[in-house]
């Protein structure tokens, strides 16, 4: 029988998906607000990947994805899909021109995988609670991040592993600094 072992933290990233530019600082600043300091933010990418977000969303849609500096229990990440589906539904009732001014995609990072939360259930999925499902989205394998079958087209995007790899360091080192991980320490 193993013995059971405490759960080391993992690092929280939030993908937001929008076509109304305006919106992008303010939901920047509503997530460190919600979620704590954010320490590392992607570049905005043009997100052409599908169309199956243009009917609510409309066209010209980016992804910016945040990575934050408290690192959380992987049980948490439930209740934080439920917040982020709630800052959806209230970005919807503002004055938009749109039905879904924006897209909210929690997950974490370990050393080995990117985990995305979902209100989706599939045969890959996992059941978390309260209605959130999880799928492991990317495999690290060989220093680099590997899809799996099921992998959104835009999470095999090269720029996303890059800076997937910036946010994998960054957590390195924090695991390093707290001790759960044998090491020199390196600036991120």
């Amino acid at each position: 029988m193993g013995s059971i072992r405490h759960v080391v933290p993992v690092k929280l990233i939030i993908g937001s998906l929008t076509g109304i530019p305006e919106l992008e600082k303010q939901v920047e600043q509503t997530l460190a607000k919600q979620f704590g300091p954010i320490d590392l933010a992607s570049p905005v990418m043009a997100f052409n990947y599908t169309e199956y977000y243009t009917r609510e969303m409309g066209s010209r849609l980016r992804r910016t994805f945040y990575s934050f500096e408290r690192l959380i229990d992987p049980a948490e990440l439930a209740g934080i899909k439920r917040r982020t589906n709630e800052l959806e539904a209230a970005y919807a009732v503002a004055a938009f021109p749109v039905l879904r001014p924006i897209n909210l995609d929690p997950g974490y990072l370990e050393m080995g995988k990117l985990i995305l939360a979902s209100t989706k259930n599939h045969s890959h999925r996992i059941y978390l609670q309260e209605g959130i499902y999880a799928e492991v989205t990317l495999l690290y394998r060989e220093k680099q991040f590997q899809p799996l079958e099921w992998t959104y087209p835009d999470y095999r995007s090269p720029a996303y592993h890059t800076f997937f790899l910036q946010i994998r360091g960054r957590y390195r080192f924090q695991l390093m600094e707290a001790g759960f991980i044998a090491g020199k320490s390196k600036s991120p």
